[in-house]
């Protein structure tokens, strides 16, 4: 029980990072848990939010502290937003890095900054939404800005799932 409570505050907290800074939001309410991932809702500045995170199964690396890890779609319908793939990696990337995400054999590159890598634009983050959707595994490789390589792997159980519940939740077709 008090995993989950830090798990939640951690995701309290990244989907706050990932609002605008001015913007105020309510606290996250889960909406349902599929296999792997939970998909969440919660209003900003009136406007619904909808995303669906997980956490890796796997986490390698020689490091010797980092933060939580999560992945994340997110859709914001009042921004014409959906799909947006982001990744929140536990430590600051090296500065100018890709990271790059496999799931199963479609590949991307992602762009990083501070501690988060995203797609590059909405066509990527429809790719990757879709090969989640299709999916049995999702590894992102990336570089630590001490030059720590990590791999960290996830299962897509339930992505499928989460994805059908945010877009329901948001209006999303």
């Amino acid at each position: 029980m008090m995993s989950k409570k830090i798990t939640l505050g951690t995701l309290l907290l990244a989907t706050l990072l990932l609002a605008p800074m001015a913007a105020r939001a309510e606290e996250p309410k889960l909406v349902g848990t599929f296999g792997d991932w939970s998909a969440y809702s919660f209003t900003e500045d009136g406007n619904k939010v909808c995303y669906m995170a997980s956490q890796p199964k796997k986490a390698e690396g020689n490091y010797s502290k980092r933060g939580e890890v999560f992945a994340l779609i997110t859709h914001r319908p009042s921004e014409n937003t959906k799909n947006v793939f982001s990744y929140i990696t536990g430590y600051s990337y090296k500065t100018g890095s890709d990271a790059t995400l496999s799931i199963d054999k479609d590949k991307f590159t992602l762009f990083t900054q501070d501690d988060t890598a995203w797609a590059p634009d909405a066509a990527t983050d429809k790719s990757i939404a879709d090969s989640m959707r299709k999916g049995a595994s999702m590894v992102i490789k990336g570089a630590s800005s001490r030059g720590t390589q990590t791999i960290d792997t996830f299962s897509l159980k339930g992505s499928g799932a989460a994805h059908d519940a945010i877009s329901k939740e948001c209006g999303i077709e």
